[in-house]
C-alpha cells in the first residue's frame, strides 16, 4: 500500500500502486472537479507532486501547463497514478467550488388540491353507552369535520400503536393528517391538540450535480423557503456513467445512501430557513433523470447502460419516505415521477408539465442542455423525444479555460468588430478565472459575427491584432490578458476548443432536426421553443441560433422555463390531480435512438459548421454573414 497525503489539509489515504491521485481523492472525500469525467480531456483536475514518486505522461498532457507549472509539479489528478508515498498539493479552484445553481422555474398558476391535510377533532370519550373502537372513533371525527368517508380511511400499524395513548392524553382534542396515497386514504399522523396549520410539503430536483428543494405550506399554497446544494454522489463520479460502474461495484448502497444525504441536507436548510420541524413535512416529490430515481430508491441501473438499456420501472412510484432514509414526518410519503426510457426521466416529464406543451395544439420543440442533452418535440397528441451526449464542451469541459458556472466564470460576452476587445461580466462580478457555457455561446457567435472565426471555426491569423496569435499548438483568441485575472495567466480559446464546441451543439442540432423529420415537421411550424435547465436560461437566444444551435425561429418564440425540473414538481406536489397525467405523458412519447438513425449522422455532419451547410435553413444569419463579408471588403 502506498500512502498519498493531500495539501493543505494533511488528508491522509492508503491505496494501491496504479491508483490515479483522482480515485485517491475521491476515496479521502475530496470533490474535485472533473468535468470530462476522468478523461483526461478538460484540464480542471490539476494537483502539484510536492513529494514522491508518480507516473504522469507529461509529454501528452503538457498542453494544459507552462513549463513553470510542469517544474513545480503540475499533473492531472486523473491520469496521474500513485508509484510511491507521495504529498499532493490540491489548488483550491481544483475542488469543486460554489456553483450558481439555478432555482428558479417557471412561474405557472396552479390550481391548489395538496394530498395530504390535516383535521383538528374534538372527540367524545367512549362509554358503557357507545363503546366504539378508538380507531372508528376518530375517523367518523374526521369525516364529520369535512374529511374522507370513514370507511375509505386506514391507519398503519404504527399510528394504530399510537392512537390510545394520544387520544386519552390530549382528552380526546387531537389532529389527525391525512394523505391520498394508492391504496386510500392514509392516516399519517396524530397529534395532540390542534395542530392543523403545520402541513408542509417539498418539491426536490435530484439532479446529478445539484439538489434543489422548494418547501410549500400546503395550507395556504405558499412558498415558504428554497434551498440548493451539491449532490454528494459527486464524490463517487462526476457522471452517471462513472456512478452507473460505482454501483456495479458494489456501491449502490453508498449512491442511495448519498441521494438521500443530499435531499436531507436541502430539506434541512429550507426547514430551518422557515423555521419549522422537519416532522411537519408530510410528502416529498422528487423529479429526476431514470439513472438517479433508480439510485434513490436503490434501485439497480446497470441494465441502462448496456443493450437494450432497459430501466427496471418506468411508472410514477410511491412510497413511504422513511423507507429510503428521507428525514420528514415518519410516514410521509415520497412520490417519483415517471420516466419515457433510459435517457428520458422524470426530470423532462417534469418539463414538459412545467412549459404546458403537453396540453396545447400548437408543436413545440422542448431543449434541456447538460453533460447530456434531451429533446422533445410534439403537442398535446403526440411527442417524440431523443437523448444524446452533448459533450462537456457545453458545460465548460474540453476547453482550456471552460470551467462550471462557478465564481469568476464569464457568462455573458461581446466583442467589438472593430478593436476585437472583448466585454465580458462573471459570476458574482469577480476577476475571471475562465468562461462557463453561456459565455462559451456568446464567444462562438460574437468571433463569426466579428469575423475572426469561419463557419468551419477556423481563427483567421492574417487580422492583425494581438489578440490573435499562433502557438506551438493551435490559434487563439485572447479573451482576458493575464493582468486582468484572477488566475493570473491568460483566458484564451483556441481553434481546438472552437472545433470541440462546434461539434457538440452539432450534436443538438442534428437531434432536432432528426425529431422534426421524423415527425414531418418544418421549423416553421414549430410555434415555440423551450429551454430547460441552468444552461438553457442563462444562454443569449439570438446567439444561440447564430452558432445553429437550435433551428432559426423568431428569437420572440424563444423561451427559458428555467429549472422546468423543480418547476414541474411543485405543480405535482401542491396539485395532487395532475399525478394522473405524468403516466400518461410519459408514455404518449416515443422515444427515438439517435444511434440506430442514419439521418442523424447525415445532419450531424450538416450541422457542424457555423451555422450549417445550408445557409437556406438561417436566413437572419445569412444576412449576418453576408454583412460581415462587406466589411472585410
Amino acid at each position: 500500500m502506498r500512502t498519498v497525503t493531500f495539501l493543505p489539509g494533511y488528508r491522509k489515504i492508503e491505496v494501491e500502486p496504479g491508483t490515479t491521485i483522482l480515485d485517491a481523492a475521491q476515496r479521502a472525500g475530496l470533490n474535485i472537479n472533473v468535468v470530462c469525467g476522468g478523461q483526461g480531456k478538460c484540464g480542471k483536475c490539476v494537483v502539484f507532486i510536492q513529494s514522491g514518486k508518480v507516473e504522469f505522461d507529461r509529454q501528452k498532457y503538457g498542453r494544459f501547463f507552462s513549463e513553470a507549472e510542469l517544474q513545480k509539479g503540475a499533473c492531472l489528478a486523473c491520469e496521474a497514478s500513485v508509484q510511491g508515498d507521495i504529498h499532493v498539493v490540491i489548488p483550491e479552484t481544483t475542488l469543486i467550488q460554489e456553483q450558481k445553481i439555478l432555482v428558479e422555474g417557471v412561474e405557472n398558476r396552479i390550481d391548489f388540491h395538496p394530498s395530504v391535510k390535516k383535521y383538528y377533532v374534538e372527540l367524545q370519550p367512549p362509554s358503557l353507552a357507545d363503546p366504539s373502537p378508538d380507531l372508528s372513533r376518530l375517523l367518523w371525527g374526521i369525516q364529520k369535520s369535512g374529511g374522507p368517508v370513514a370507511e375509505k380511511m386506514y391507519a398503519p400499524l404504527e399510528v394504530l400503536r399510537e392512537i390510545p395513548g394520544i387520544l386519552r392524553h390530549s382528552e380526546w382534542k387531537v389532529t389527525g393528517t391525512i394523505g391520498l396515497v394508492p391504496g386510500g386514504y392514509r392516516l399519517l399522523d396524530l397529534q395532540e391538540n390542534d395542530t392543523s396549520s403545520r402541513v408542509f410539503g417539498a418539491a426536490v430536483d435530484l439532479g446529478s450535480t445539484t439538489v434543489v428543494v422548494y418547501l410549500w405550506n400546503l395550507v395556504t399554497g405558499k412558498v415558504v423557503s428554497v434551498a440548493s446544494n451539491y449532490n454528494k454522489q459527486i464524490s463517487c463520479g462526476e457522471d452517471i456513467l462513472a456512478r452507473v460502474n460505482f454501483a456495479r461495484k458494489n456501491g449502490l448502497a453508498k449512491l442511495q445512501s448519498l441521494a438521500a444525504e443530499s435531499i436531507n441536507q436541502a430539506l434541512t436548510t429550507a426547514s430551518n430557513t422557515a423555521g419549522i420541524d422537519r416532522e411537519d413535512i408530510y410528502e416529498v416529490v422528487v423529479a429526476g433523470n431514470t439513472v438517479m430515481t433508480h439510485m434513490l430508491l436503490g434501485i439497480d441501473p446497470a441494465y441502462m447502460i448496456a443493450e437494450p438499456y432497459v430501466p427496471v420501472v418506468r411508472r410514477a412510484l410511491s412510497v413511504a419516505a422513511g423507507r429510503i432514509g428521507i428525514t420528514c414526518n415518519p410516514n410521509g410519503g415520497l412520490f417519483v415521477f415517471p420516466a419515457v426510457s433510459d435517457f428520458i426521466g422524470g426530470d423532462i416529464i417534469s418539463d414538459i408539465l412545467a412549459c404546458g406543451m403537453n396540453e396545447r395544439e400548437e408543436i413545440s420543440l422542448l431543449i434541456d442542455i447538460g453533460t447530456n442533452f434531451e429533446v422533445v418535440l410534439g403537442n398535446r397528441e403526440w411527442m417524440f423525444s431523443c437523448a444524446g451526449a452533448a459533450g462537456p464542451a457545453l458545460e465548460g469541459g474540453e476547453v482550456i479555460f471552460g470551467m462550471r458556472a462557478n465564481p469568476g466564470a464569464i457568462e455573458k460576452l461581446t466583442i467589438d468588430p472593430a478593436s476585437l476587445d472583448p466585454t465580458y461580466s462573471t459570476i458574482n462580478g469577480i476577476r475571471p478565472r475562465g468562461i462557463c457555457g453561456s459565455g462559451l455561446i456568446d464567444l462562438l457567435a460574437e468571433l463569426l459575427a466579428a469575423c475572426v472565426i469561419d463557419r468551419t471555426g477556423r481563427i483567421n491569423t492574417e487580422i492583425s491584432n494581438p489578440r490573435i496569435r499562433k502557438t506551438a499548438h493551435f490559434p487563439e483568441f485572447v479573451i482576458a490578458w493575464a493582468d486582468e485575472t484572477e488566475i493570473n495567466k491568460e483566458i484564451v480559446i483556441t481553434e481546438n476548443d472552437i472545433k470541440n464546441l462546434i461539434m457538440s451543439k452539432a450534436s443538438v442540432h442534428a437531434a432536432c432536426v432528426t425529431l422534426m423529420k421524423e415527425a414531418g415537421v418544418s421549423r416553421r411550424e414549430i410555434s415555440t421553443i423551450y429551454f430547460a435547465g441552468a444552461f438553457g436560461n442563462y444562454l443569449d437566444k439570438k446567439n444561440a441560433t447564430t452558432i445553429g444551435l437550435i433551428p432559426e425561429i423568431d428569437p420572440g418564440q424563444i423561451r427559458n422555463i428555467g429549472n422546468g425540473a423543480v418547476a414541474g414538481a411543485n405543480i405535482a406536489l401542491i396539485n395532487r390531480r395532475t399525478r394522473k397525467t405524468l403516466d400518461e405523458i410519459a408514455y404518449k412519447i416515443a422515444y427515438i435512438e439517435l444511434n440506430a438513425e442514419s439521418a442523424f449522422m447525415e445532419e450531424y455532419t450538416s450541422s457542424s459548421f457555423l451555422p450549417h451547410t445550408d445557409l437556406s435553413l438561417f436566413p437572419m444569419v445569412q444576412k449576418m454573414l453576408d454583412e460581415c463579408r462587406i466589411r472585410k471588403a
